[in-house]
């Protein structure tokens, strides 16, 4: 079809759908609430944004859409499309601009662009690379490398941003000698962060988490229950989270990939070079200075900086807060006994992590500086230059949060999430509702990308649901209360919308679409294990030490089934 042709019928059929779309909108009350007024239309941006990054694997323009389409909808007063669309590009603007004067999304995209500059003095130095060989002497197979990734994901815990951030530029390396995909990297990286940090009881998520689910029983007259107790008897029933951390395991050990992941480890171990994709920011351009020395310390020194730093800045951000608010016994708990395990933990619950995570970050790169200039590695203005160079290649990513971000901002408006709570949470048997609120969660999430947005909107339904339908049974309502956690967190998990998932294909190096594309697959495949084996027997009032083990098998059989092992017998005879 001829070039001009085919963008006139694009042309034609956006002017046609506009139409109908105002048409639609322009017949429903004015006045009603946006997810009353919209009805299944609050569906439409989230779906269009989603539906084009598969089809077009362009993410940008994909989000674009998806936030212009939000506002156009918004717009509408009547039939006029020109006026409508140039008034939805104005809010679209707008829109951009608060996202980016929020302090919570300044202070990520900030610490995005300084961990990008670290990461590029890391690199200049030669410490990554000398940290990949010392990896690879220990992890000398691709099953070897994945479980290792898998280790390194777990010991960075308290925030899920920063497993992004740290783990897959230290593994790239490793995984690329060993010929495995950037794809596999990314799901482990991606399936170690926001699942490892929803379950910590020591993160930047348990703040949220603990305070909802303390307002959620207070709702239906439990006082005594404190959200940390309840917190922890969640923690079994999590079974998104426990699943998917153990699938990681099977999956490394056995080999076995099924899907579009199978297709893309065996092109990994056919290749003989790494291709640098479109969408894939990353460091893969940049190399040692010429003749130096190689050292771990030129690695482990600065990341160390960043990790204990940002322990330590969560600390005191928290303790800070608490002695600048009104609550007394925290208060007198932070004087009295701030390094206590309470102490520690209300500080950490307390703390504002973007804020942290910016100046943790912001101490690592003057540290990493020092390192380079003191060692006469670089001179100082090389030294600067590096490490804004690393931020230029994080730009890509501010954009995309940036767009991800507005798209969340625009779905709020027309009340996506209110629309979806209405429509599945009828009339229901009540062994279903804890699968129920696990789907109704996942669903949120994934239409959008934001975990805690989901947890925010939904614990406060989901606890005097299960309250109500179980009569006061307090373990039912534990494990609703689990449905809501952990389906908030698969959905944002494998959304394409959703920053985490950006982030780990970022860290990673790896096409942001084809990330989502393959891990989608296994992501589905470990929840639809989690409703059937977990939430429904749950709800039936089959413990969680009889679902879990049950669980671990039905994967391993599934993989078994679905998969095929992708073998390495070539690598490990090169590597030996």
């Amino acid at each position: 079809m001829n070039r001009n042709v085919r963008i006139g019928l694009i042309t034609a059929v956006t002017i046609i759908a506009l139409f109908i779309l105002s048409l639609w909108i322009s017949s429903t009350p004015a006045d009603a609430d946006n997810s009353v007024r919209f009805g299944i239309l609050t569906l439409v941006p989230p779906l269009v944004a989603i539906g084009l990054a598969f089809i077009t694997k362009e993410t940008i323009l994909s989000l674009f859409v998806g936030v212009f389409v939000g506002e156009f909808m918004l717009c509408v007063n009547d039939l006029n499309i020109i006026s409508t669309i140039v008034n939805a590009f104005l809010q679209l603007g707008s829109q951009i601009i608060a996202c980016m004067a929020d302090p919570w999304n300044a202070g990520i995209i900030l610490q995005c662009l300084l961990i990008g500059g670290v990461i590029q003095l890391i690199t200049k130095m030669g410490g990554a690379k000398a940290l990949a060989d010392a990896f690879a002497k220990r992890a000398d197979t691709p099953r070897k490398a994945q479980l290792f990734t898998w280790v390194l994901g777990l010991c960075v815990f308290f925030d899920d941003y920063a497993n992004s951030l740290i783990v897959g530029p230290i593994m790239r390396p490793v995984m690329d000698k060993l010929k495995v995909s950037r794809e596999k990297l990314a799901f482990v990286v991606d399936a170690t962060a926001a699942p490892v940090a929803g379950i910590a009881i020591i993160s930047t998520w348990i703040g949220l988490e603990i305070s909802l689910i303390a307002a959620g029983f207070q709702s239906v007259g439990v006082s005594n229950a404190t959200g940390f107790g309840i917190f922890l008897q969640t923690i079994p029933y999590r079974f998104y989270n426990i699943f998917i951390l153990i699938f990681i395991v099977i999956s490394a050990a056995t080999l076995y990939e099924f899907g579009p992941m199978k297709k893309a480890e065996q092109e990994a171990r056919k290749r003989t070079e790494i291709k640098k994709v479109a969408e894939a920011p990353g460091f893969d351009d940049v190399k040692p200075v010429e003749g130096i020395k190689l050292s771990v310390w030129n690695a482990i020194i600065p990341i160390a900086t960043l990790i204990i730093g940002a322990l330590v800045a969560f600390y005191w951000s928290g303790y800070t807060a608490i002695l600048g608010g009104e609550d007394q016994a925290l208060i007198t708990l932070m004087k009295t006994a701030p390094l206590s395990f309470n102490g520690i933990f209300e500080a950490l619950s307390a703390s504002d992590a973007s804020v942290a995570l910016f100046q943790a970050a912001l101490l690592a790169s003057i540290v990493a500086i020092v390192m380079a200039v003191g060692e006469q590695i670089l001179s100082i203005e090389d030294a600067i230059s590096e490490w804004i160079g690393g931020m230029k290649t994080i730009v890509i990513t501010g954009v995309i949060l940036l767009l991800a971000w507005s798209l969340g901002g625009v779905i709020g408006d027309i009340g996506t999430a209110d629309y979806l709570v209405g429509v599945l949470s009828g009339t229901i048997p009540q062994f279903i509702v804890p699968a129920l609120i696990f789907v109704l969660g996942a669903l949120i999430s994934f239409a959008t990308g934001t975990a805690y947005g989901t947890m925010s909107i939904l614990m406060p339904l989901a606890i005097p649901l299960g309250w109500a339908v179980s009569t006061g049974d307090m373990n039912f309502t534990i494990v609703c209360t689990s449905g809501v956690l952990t389906g908030a967190i698969f959905g944002d998990h494998c959304s394409p919308i959703s920053d985490t998932t950006i982030l780990s294909s970022m860290g990673t190096s790896c096409n942001h679409i084809d990330h989502v594309q393959t891990q989608i697959y296994y992501a589905v495949f470990v929840a639809i294990v989690a409703i059937f084996v977990g939430y429904i027997p749950a709800g039936l009032g089959v413990p969680w030490y009889i679902s879990l083990p049950v669980g671990v098998v039905v994967m391993y059989v599934g993989l078994k089934i679905l998969g095929e092992k992708v073998d390495f017998e070539e690598v490990e005879e090169a590597s030996s």
